[in-house]
């Protein structure tokens, strides 16, 4: 055998470096989307079935029938479990066939593969394991924003026609926010491109701090918050591979402390699940928690409110920026000051790549 064609042979023969980090727990649903039908989504290439169980568990099923391949979110949820829209086949939340309407005999190959899924906060995460590890090595993360009792919450999902990492890399960046949110959580386009910046880096996780002080409270602030005037604003970013958190927020200017962990004034705490649907297009599980002083289900609303024209605005942005990549294919880019966070987060999504192949 010739050296080259071993080396081909060595090389078809290595395991392949996976699309997306494997042994993590994304996130699939929002805890108030399974209702009374299963739902269909695709999560890292991979056709899920979500759906309730009668106790009001979640599970998780390849969404394809094991009989004539119908989505099994084409179905109907029973007591026992999701039952084939097509022949009627009856599946549990293992996965395992219970009935076949007409027939008696089931079948050893009737079931179809279940996933590791957990409801925690009201949040819905799946695992993804490699073949090493295809039960989950730990529990899902904890978001105590949901379920600690001092804020008023909601939230939704968009699903972009966009690579995960993109979403990725607007939300570690928060500068742009003078230039694409004017009408909302914007402000001062200077003060947000100088603004004081930290990035550190700890295990899989970085985080992004940004102070702003004195500066002119944008329009969301104004609208659910009686500020005297100025405030000092802070952004803290939080970036783990399956989710960030982003805490944003003022107070009046020269009262409170903006690194006081319990200090006062407006609060907004979002929370950002982006799970690739495919290598090309991304599904982003939000929310958005805040604390109103007074009015609070009308504050709320209004921060909901603000926060959609937000994410409409980033929505646009940035299935633009990958429309246009597409076109330029392999023209270079411009690394800036503001994308010392983002940077970090994709060596860590490259390292975690290449440890699971």
């Amino acid at each position: 055998m010739s050296a080259s064609a071993a080396e081909s042979l060595a090389h078809d023969a290595a395991p392949s470096v996976p699309r997306f980090p494997l042994d993590q727990w994304y996130v699939a649903a929002l805890g108030w989307e399974l209702k009374d039908q299963p739902l269909g989504r695709t999560l890292l290439n991979k056709p899920v079935v979500l759906f309730r169980t009668a106790d009001g568990q979640v599970a998780a099923l390849e969404d394809r029938c094991c009989h004539r391949a119908l989505p099994l979110s084409n179905g109907t949820l029973e007591e026992r479990g999701v039952r084939c829209g097509y022949h009627g086949l009856l599946f549990s939340a293992d996965g395992k066939c219970l009935e076949i309407p007409g027939q008696d005999k089931l079948p050893s190959k009737a079931k179809v593969p279940a996933y590791h899924v957990r409801e925690q906060d009201r949040i819905v995460w799946i695992w993804f394991g490699s073949e090493a590890h295809p039960q989950p090595t730990c529990e899902p993360p904890v978001y105590d924003v949901h379920s600690s009792g001092k804020y008023l919450f909601d939230g939704d999902v968009y699903h972009y026609d966009a690579p995960y990492q993109l979403i990725h890399d607007n939300l570690m960046d928060l500068s742009h926010l003078g230039y694409v949110h004017l009408h909302t959580i914007g402000g001062n386009a200077s003060i947000h491109m100088n603004a004081q910046m930290k990035v550190e880096e700890i295990g899989d996780v970085v985080r992004v701090v940004r102070h702003m002080p004195d500066s002119v409270p944008p329009p969301t602030y104004t609208a659910a918050y009686p500020f005297k005037g100025n405030v000092d604003r802070w952004q803290e970013i939080e970036f783990h591979v399956s989710h960030l958190r982003i805490w944003t927020g003022a107070v009046d200017a020269s009262t409170d402390a903006v690194d006081d962990p319990e200090r006062g004034g407006f609060h907004m705490r979002g929370f950002h699940g982006v799970t690739p649907e495919t290598d090309t297009t991304s599904h982003y599980f939000w929310t958005m928690a805040t604390n109103p002083k007074s009015d609070p289900e009308a504050v709320k609303a209004k921060v909901i409110e603000q926060t959609i024209l937000t994410f409409d605005e980033d929505k646009v942005v940035v299935e633009a920026q990958y429309r246009n990549m597409c076109r330029f294919e392999g023209r270079p880019l411009l690394d800036i000051h503001v994308d010392a966070g983002a940077n970090r987060a994709r060596r860590i999504i490259e390292q975690l790549r290449n440890s699971t192949r």
